[in-house]
Formats: structure tokens, sequence, C-alpha cells
């Protein structure tokens, strides 16, 4: 069970509320609503998981409540949160379609039962009868080309070489960058984090979408997790609502760094900040900043690798009854 902190509130929520900083030059309601809505795509603040009360968040921030409601209002219209009447605000599921797998599985496994059945009225044994499946005649693997959403080219194409090893060979991962002028290309599925939801779903308005859910990759975490505890680390944020959810990010992989000062990339003191740190963590797409550092500071991009977790409960259900459908229509289209 999670702890609650003195003020009623959730281990997630109290380490997003810590990361907000008022003194910045991010505005408090930017901060806010990219660290919820960051921390929904991540998988961080879960499907269906209880946000607090918008005064309980107020007073915790020493914001106006009219501040908070105004950030879940935008999220509610984004799709990423909704209110009950009653009981609160919540996550949206957006996992309904693998319990929807769940029910198809549990056809299937109820169709088996029949054929069993069947072989035994015939005088078949269970054995006969999956000794004379494993004979039938197998329908063509259906490939699909999967889009995989992302905001910057390296790191898109990098998710979409980490989803490869656990799609069908014939599958494609195929990297689309949000804005790109260049004709759409044509997709089966769309795997897109929930942040790009919107611009993806105007671009393919009838294309099937998977939530991505990203997570720090391997090497991120690594790098955090070495930091020396004495670091003078400045964190870099490419885009403002990211911010705060960097600089949490960081504080959960390395409690240890005392010392973490977060800026957006256009910060007027950040030219200072760099000549003061020994340690410049940024995320993907800041990585010009590395050009202004001295021999004797290290660069660390902060980069998401798709959760895998995710991957296998959500996406590869999806893509299975996606190829199924889609070799049944094209089984059907063989017969006319």
């Amino acid at each position: 069970m999670n702890s609650i902190d003195s003020n009623g509130m959730a281990p997630t929520f109290a380490r997003i509320a810590a990361a907000i900083d008022p003194s910045s030059s991010v505005s408090v309601s930017v901060q806010l609503r990219g660290a919820l809505e960051y921390g929904i795509a991540t998988g961080e603040i879960a499907p269906l998981a209880r946000l607090p009360s918008v005064r309980q968040l107020a007073a915790k921030l020493g914001l106006s409540p009219v501040t908070v409601s105004t950030v879940y209002a935008a999220l509610q219209e984004r799709g990423q949160i909704e209110g009950r009447i009653g009981s609160g605000t919540f996550v949206t599921d957006r996992g309904r379609a693998a319990m929807a797998g769940a029910g198809q599985l549990a056809a299937f496994e109820r169709k088996i039962a029949e054929l069993i059945a069947t072989g035994r009225d015939l005088g078949l044994s269970p054995q006969d009868v999956a000794y004379r499946v494993s004979l039938a005649p197998r329908t063509t693997s259906h490939p699909l080309r999967i889009l995989v959403v992302g905001t910057f080219r390296d790191a898109t194409a990098a998710y979409a070489e980490d989803l490869l090893p656990h799609l069908g060979d014939c599958d494609i991962a195929i990297p689309w960058i949000v804005g790109e002028t260049a004709p759409l290309p044509r997709a089966d599925l769309l795997f897109c984090p929930r942040t790009l939801t919107a611009e993806a779903q105007r671009n393919f308005p009838d294309t099937p979408m998977a939530d991505m859910v990203l997570i720090p990759n391997e090497t991120t975490r690594i790098a955090l997790a070495a930091l020396p505890p004495e670091a003078e680390v400045t964190a870099v944020s490419y885009f403002d609502d990211f911010l705060s959810v960097l600089k949490a990010g960081i504080g959960r992989f390395a409690p240890h760094v005392g010392h973490i000062t977060a800026l957006p990339r256009d910060a007027p003191d950040l030219a200072a900040k760099l000549e003061q740190c020994s340690i410049l963590i940024h995320s993907t797409g800041a990585g010009y900043l590395r050009d202004r550092l001295r021999p004797d500071q290290t660069a660390i991009e902060y980069r998401h690798t798709p959760d895998i977790h995710t991957v296998r409960t959500e996406l590869l259900p999806l893509i299975d009854r996606m190829r199924v459908r889609a070799g049944t229509k094209e089984t059907t289209n063989e017969d006319k």
C-alpha cells in the first residue's frame, strides 16, 4: 500500500508537488500541467488513480484553487482525467482494449472446450484433437505497419528500434514525428504517448491507437544512480512543461544527490548555471548544450524507452486482434 504524507497525499503526487519551483521562469500552472500529463504518459500516475482534490493540491503548492482547477480542466479536455460526481478526479482508463482482449481469450478457451467435446463424441482423445489441430493449414501472418509517434527523430527512431524485438517478423515499426509536412505514411496502428494523442488523432483520425508508456531507459537510470552525492547538477528541459518532470525523475533515480538546479532552455541565467555545474542532465532535444561544456564537465541525456510491460499487456494483444481481423477479412475476400 502506498504511504501517505502528513497532508494526506500519495507519494507520487507529493514528489510531483516537491518538483514544482515557484521561482522558475516557467509558470507554476505550466509546470503542474506538464508534471501531471507526463506522469500519466509515463505510467507513474497509473490508470484509474485518484488525483488529489483541487483544494488539497492547491494547499500543498501554495496556489489558488482556481489555478489547480484550470489545470485539471485542461487535462480533462484532453481526455487524460475524468471527474466523477461525489467521488473525485481520476486518470482515465485507456486499458479497456486489454480487458476486451481478456474477454476474447475467454471466448477462445470456450471454443477449445467445445472442440474437445465434439472430438470426444467422435471417439477422439484431447491428444488426438490437438494433433489434428497441429496439422490444420495455417493462415498467412498478416503484416502490420505500426507508426511509432514521437517529438524528436533520433529518440523516436530509438523507440521503434526498442519495439522491434517484441513484434512479429513481418511487422514494421515506423517512426513518425509530429508536425512533419511530408506525406503521411500508411499505418495500421499508432503507438503513441498520451501527450501526443491529440496531434496523432488529427492526422490519423481512423487509425486504431495504443498508448505508449515511456520510462527512462536503462542507460539513463544507470547514469543517474552513479552520480556522486556532491555533484552540482544542472538539469535543462527542452519543453517548459517537462521541467518539473525532469527534476522529479532525477530525484527519483538519484535521491542521494543534494543539489539539483532545473531550468528551461531559454532561462536567462542558463549560461551562468552551466558554467558552475559539474553535471549537465538535459532532456532530448537540448543536446546542443553539450557544446558549451568544458572537458571536466559531464553531460547525460535523460532519454526514455517504451515500457515493455505495457507493450506486452496492451500493445501486443491489440496487434494480435488486428492481425486476426485482417487475416479473416483477407480469407473472406479470397472466398468470394
